[in-house]
């Protein structure tokens, strides 16, 4: 069976949520709050970090000729905190949107098979909307007081 390549189009909405949300705040909202310790630059800083982790897997992948499954944990994320902190709110969302644009280019023309392969193992390796949508949703509900 061919795999479904209607995660493309799913991507690209949630690129473009991402274009659109980071257009839209000032420089104070993305500073804003999003639960305990993040913001909504760190949303971005996150998301840049996870889309730059799947590109990997799709190079190794690729190199190898099978699935790559990195060693990496949650614990990653409290790792990386006081990183996505330094780095300004709106070069975050830069970073974030640069890095989304790259990987659905490269998901989009990625071998079907290896593909298939990735998905079968991880459906959020292929499908970056789910990751994107999940964080942009929780800043979203942070910017409305939610």
């Amino acid at each position: 069976m061919a795999m479904d390549m209607s995660f493309v189009e799913r991507n690209r909405a949630a690129l473009e949520r991402m274009r659109t949300l980071a257009a839209r705040l000032n420089d104070a909202e993305m500073a804003h709050p999003v639960g305990e310790h993040w913001t909504v630059g760190v949303v971005f800083a996150h998301i840049a970090f996870w889309d730059r982790r799947v590109m990997y897997v799709l190079d190794m992948t690729e190199r190898d000729g099978k699935v790559f499954i990195p060693e990496i944990d949650i614990f990653v994320n409290d790792l990386s905190l006081p990183l996505w902190l330094a780095i300004p709110p709106r070069e975050a969302a830069r970073i974030a949107i640069e890095e989304a644009e790259r990987l659905d280019q490269r998901l989009s023309a990625y071998s079907p098979a290896l593909l298939e392969e990735l998905y079968a193992t991880n459906p959020r390796w292929v499908e970056r909307a789910r990751h994107r949508s999940e964080h942009l949703d929780e800043a979203e509900a942070a910017l409305r007081g939610g």
